[in-house]
């Protein structure tokens, strides 16, 4: 398995990151990819290097969805065969749930989320826009997906050369995904986990990213909308879950 580490401006956990990883998931491989950081980055990176993950570096800045298929790609090349798991640099994903995520995708060989659980001390705007953009997924595919931003992601070998043909390029991209995976039936596995988060550590922009997120949505529910007789989606994941296509709209 190849965890892959997208990364911009990373701060000084992330070495102590791979170490965790590392120990964790001992069969695993530390892939991190930076997105047009700058010089000033080169020491932390250097000292994930020396932990003994692999580090690729693109010189300008691009966005996560360039930076995530980078990834792909390189793994398509130099690791044909393995797996992924996705795992955010900035501290919110706990070492157990990583794993437990990566598990989940090995047993059922789907496309798997770890989704934020969003009680406890979540900041209410991070609160109010997953419970948003929940009910914008669903009325845009009929499907119940808990957490449709949560960067802790597992994806089988046989998934990674369709990943690299959705489209977007920055925070959209990860909800292309499921949007692209739901229209072509595929399942979705979700694993609750801890909401972990860490101050100051996010580069999401409110305005510029939020417009991204919700025009693909957008779309897609007035696809739905204009075509009578889609499913209503399955029930809420509760523990260890998934989220499936009905009979009817799974394709061959």
């Amino acid at each position: 398995m190849i965890v892959l580490v997208p990364v911009y401006r990373p701060g000084d956990r992330l070495p102590r990151l791979v170490d965790d990883l590392t120990t964790a998931l001992p069969a695993a491989h530390v892939l991190i990819v930076d997105d047009g950081s700058g010089p000033t980055a080169a020491g932390v990176l250097a000292a994930a290097r020396d932990r003994g993950a692999t580090v690729l570096r693109r010189r300008v800045n691009r966005g996560k969805g360039v930076v995530l298929k980078t990834g792909f790609r390189y793994v398509s090349r130099h690791h044909p065969g393995r797996d992924v798991v996705c795992v955010d640099a900035d501290g919110q994903h706990l070492i157990p749930d990583v794993v437990r995520v990566a598990d989940r995708m090995r047993e059922t060989g789907a496309l798997t989320l770890g989704v934020r659980r969003f009680d406890g001390e979540v900041p209410l705007r991070s609160r109010f826009g997953n419970v948003l953009t929940r009910a914008a997924f669903h009325l845009a595919t009929g499907r119940r997906v808990q957490d449709t931003q949560t960067g802790l992601r597992a994806y089988p070998a046989g998934l990674l050369g369709w990943l690299r043909t959705v489209p977007g390029e920055r925070f959209e991209y990860e909800m292309n995904v499921l949007l692209h995976a739901s229209r072509a039936g595929r399942p979705i596995e979700q694993v609750p986990i801890v909401t972990h988060y860490q101050g100051g550590s996010s580069h999401f922009s409110s305005l510029a990213d939020s417009a991204r997120i919700y025009g693909p949505l957008v779309r897609f529910a007035a696809a739905r909308l204009l075509a009578p007789g889609r499913d209503s989606g399955d029930p809420a994941p509760a523990e260890v879950t998934s989220s499936r296509p009905t009979p009817a709209t799974r394709t061959p």
